[in-house]
């Protein structure tokens, strides 16, 4: 994905303001061998791009003043009530260091596990992406998660995913929970007193 902007030499509150004003919303680039680079970017634009998944987990290619260079979106700063962009940070990519980043998780095939089909479970995302690290050209967009063996009461932890090449993942605690399946408690009461009641016949 491409990313246009432009060096600012304005700082300060104030001239942040005035940018915002402008419809331009203040950023920086940071990180590898070169100094902090402080940029401006058109705010709809990046309005935009922000609602993509994409965008927050993949390389992007960064032109400033008709020079691009290879980023990651590392945070951003949103208005508390308006529908405002305040400031973005990127973090430069060296393509020969690992980097730590955060990706999506993708459920897949809910509809088809034992849970779903059989027990009419509910699934629930205990998380909803992964800290990962990897070299630059094996990022993925996104992690898949593929639930069609998830039976009811089970659940799918960090070492059931199939990660991929030149990934691994950073694990917090020793096997983290990924997703689980749960009869809701409403049906557990039903199933048990189905054969409560045809006893008393």
């Amino acid at each position: 994905m491409k990313v246009i902007a432009f060096t600012r030499t304005e700082q300060g509150s104030g001239a942040s303001r005035r940018l915002r004003i402008a419809g331009q919303t203040p950023g920086i680039i940071y990180g590898g061998t070169a100094a902090p680079v402080a940029i401006k970017l058109d705010h709809n634009a990046l309005y935009h791009a922000l609602k993509k998944e994409a965008f927050h987990s993949s390389i992007l290619d960064l032109e400033v003043d008709g020079t691009s260079q290879k980023v990651l979106l590392r945070d951003f700063q949103v208005h508390a009530y308006k529908q405002l962009v305040l400031h973005a940070d990127f973090q430069r990519v060296d393509e020969n260091q690992k980097m730590h980043v955060k990706v999506p998780l993708h459920f897949i095939n809910a509809d088809i596990s034992p849970a779903v089909k059989l027990s009419a479970a509910v699934i629930s995302h205990v998380m909803a992406d992964l800290d990962i690290s990897c070299l630059p050209k094996d990022l993925p967009a996104f992690v898949e998660v593929d639930l069609s063996t998830l039976e009811a009461g089970h659940s799918i932890h960090l070492a059931d995913l199939k990660l991929p090449s030149g990934v691994t993942a950073i694990v917090h605690g020793d096997n983290p929970t990924i997703a689980t399946a749960s009869i809701p408690a409403g049906k557990v009461e039903a199933a048990a007193e189905a054969p409560a009641a045809a006893a008393k016949k």
